[in-house]
């Protein structure tokens, strides 16, 4: 696409995004809208700052990656957009039916992709959050620091009454504060807890839940995993800023689900516990087979199933190949969504950088359905079958062709559920 083309439809958008803005009478303006960004852990942050605000009694919305809700119901045909942050004209749309329904709070899921487009554009919000930045997007961004400015100009955007909330945990952390005219806030479980404003520490992690202590507050949590327990502190920390009350959040924190494919589980009639989650890139991976490790109580094996996603960056496949191979006892590569790609050449290259040892723990079965069920076959009383990748996603592109495939229902079905 030429510069001029490329100009016209960004010039293009901006006019249908500003029109609908007039039509529907800014409805932006008359909501708290909290934005939640960074490479892993938004959905799950905004899903679970929702639950906290829908807990209160607050009439609120949730714009996500896994689905879009108002006030514990599903959104009717906005239920569930393309991607993470939809278009300018959709969100729109949105928020002037979450207005309209007496919505106060908006909690929404910012993409890279959406500030560079301008589709959050215009949009005062109240706070925002950052979570974590690693390798994604690269087809897209030209580097990590491309990556990086993308995330910080969000922040950039937040007005002066903002809270602007960052994981100083994180590399990028400090980074992403720098500067901005919002009032920044901190949190994190390293280092001087002094040296930041929300201060976690984990007590207890196992396969029943977390016990965490947040600026030396006691508290539980059914979620499982290190990550987890960020995600935890993180709507913590926004709920305290948003001035909510805090003993009915602990309260709440204790029985919270996280949203669908999000280190989703169940055990199988034979005892093997089975795992489905969204980590589709690097970091996230890695932290998935850390809370498998951290949850882990038996001398059992770690079965994972997992792919990379066709026409997409290229360069963390044999990244995640190796994670994989390093991290599991079995490691099944297969197709994630190959696209217009051909699978069994993702595989290649997911497989191109392995010693010999990490390639006697690899079985390449291109067929997903075929991988899940020789998990099924293998796994045993006591075994961990991870299936990574796909998460609440319940459909596959294969060759250009959209095709129903939902990995929890798979596995289920593999085991008579």
């Amino acid at each position: 696409m030429s510069n001029f083309n490329k100009n016209f439809k960004a010039m293009w958008w901006k006019v249908k995004a500003f029109s609908a803005r007039v039509y529907y009478g800014y409805p932006a303006s008359r909501l708290k809208i909290i934005g939640v960004t960074g490479t892993s852990g938004k959905t799950t942050t905004a899903t679970l700052l929702y639950k906290i605000a829908l807990g209160l009694g607050y009439k609120v919305g949730l714009i996500s990656t896994v689905e879009n809700l108002m006030n514990g119901k599903s959104l009717g045909e906005n239920s569930k957009g393309p991607g993470t942050t939809p278009d300018a004209v959709t969100l729109t749309k949105i928020f002037h039916t979450m207005y309209k329904a007496g919505c106060e709070y908006v909690i929404m899921e910012v993409s890279s992709h959406a500030v560079v487009q301008g589709r959050v554009d215009n949009i005062k919000f109240v706070g925002g959050i950052f979570t974590n930045l690693s390798q994604d997007h690269l087809d897209y961004h030209k580097d990590m620091e491309d990556y990086f400015q993308a995330k910080k100009r969000f922040f950039q955007m937040l007005p002066p009454r903002a809270f602007a909330l960052t994981n100083t945990d994180d590399k990028y952390g400090a980074r992403m504060i720098d500067g901005i005219h919002a009032n920044p806030f901190t949190y994190g479980f390293v280092g001087d807890p002094n040296g930041v404003h929300f201060y976690g520490e984990v007590k207890k992690l196992d396969f029943n839940g977390l016990e965490l202590s947040f600026n030396d507050i006691h508290i539980r949590s059914k979620l499982q995993g290190k990550f987890n327990a960020y995600n935890l502190l993180a709507v913590w920390s926004a709920s305290s800023l948003l001035g909510f009350d805090m003993a009915k959040v602990n309260k709440i924190l204790e029985n919270i689900e996280a949203p669908r494919g999000r280190f989703e589980s169940f055990t199988s009639p034979n005892g093997v516990l089975v795992i489905v989650d969204y980590a589709h890139k690097p970091d996230a991976l890695e932290k998935i087979f850390s809370a498998v490790k951290e949850t882990k109580t038996s001398e059992g094996k770690i079965i994972s199933v997992f792919g990379c996603g066709g026409d997409r960056d290229t360069t963390k496949r044999p990244i995640m190949g190796k994670i994989g191979a390093q991290n599991s006892d079995v490691a099944i590569f297969t197709s994630d969504n190959p696209r217009s790609e051909d699978p069994d050449e993702i595989i290649r290259q997911m497989k191109a950088t392995l010693i010999p040892d990490e390639l006697s723990k690899v079985r390449t079965i291109p067929s997903r359905r075929e991988a899940i069920l020789e998990a099924v076959k293998i796994a045993e009383s006591g075994d961990i079958i991870l299936c990574a990748g796909k998460g609440h996603e319940t459909y596959q592109i294969v060759k250009g062709e959209t095709a129903h495939f939902d990995d929890m229902e798979e596995l289920k079905n593999a085991y008579g559920k």
